[in-house]
């Protein structure tokens, strides 16, 4: 192994977007395969599970996906029935996405088998290690945003 290959393998933030990406792949697999949903349609549902009606604009944020990724995958999921748009009333240029009935009982058959393969990945892990693991990322994430845009 060259020393570039060691410097990258060390290097926090890329381990964290291979380990990210690996996870969301392995989950995202089961989401195609029994739901037919793609990795940004999962995200969008289930922030919108979560928070319930949002603008595409407040999914961008939530999801942290760019406007292009949410935008198809609204659309995918409007077509599937899986969520409507309602006027916004405070900007008349934007609409609220919601769940629709159907949206709501696919997000709450796919919360157990989210939840089940959350118990496997840490399965490893002992109860402070992840309660430790949780509170160090939640700080990573809370750094990363208020650190300064380099432009």
């Amino acid at each position: 192994m060259t020393a570039r290959q060691a410097r990258l393998a060390d290097f926090l933030p890329y381990l964290l977007s291979v380990t990210s990406n690996v996870v969301s792949d392995r989950i995202a697999d089961e989401y195609r395969a029994r739901f037919g949903l793609k990795i940004p349609e999962w995200r969008v549902m289930a922030v919108l599970g979560d928070a319930g009606a949002m603008t595409q604009r407040s999914l961008v944020g939530a999801t942290r996906m760019d406007k292009v990724a949410v935008n198809r995958a609204c659309k995918v999921m409007e077509a599937r029935g899986l969520i409507a748009r309602s006027p916004n009333d405070a900007d008349g240029r934007s609409h609220h996405l919601e769940l629709t009935a159907a949206g709501r009982a696919m997000h709450g058959a796919i919360m157990p088998i989210a939840l089940d393969m959350e118990r496997r990945l840490f399965s490893t892990f002992d109860p402070e290690e992840r309660a430790t693991f949780k509170t160090l990322l939640a700080r990573l994430n809370e750094a990363a945003g208020h650190m300064e845009n380099p432009e």
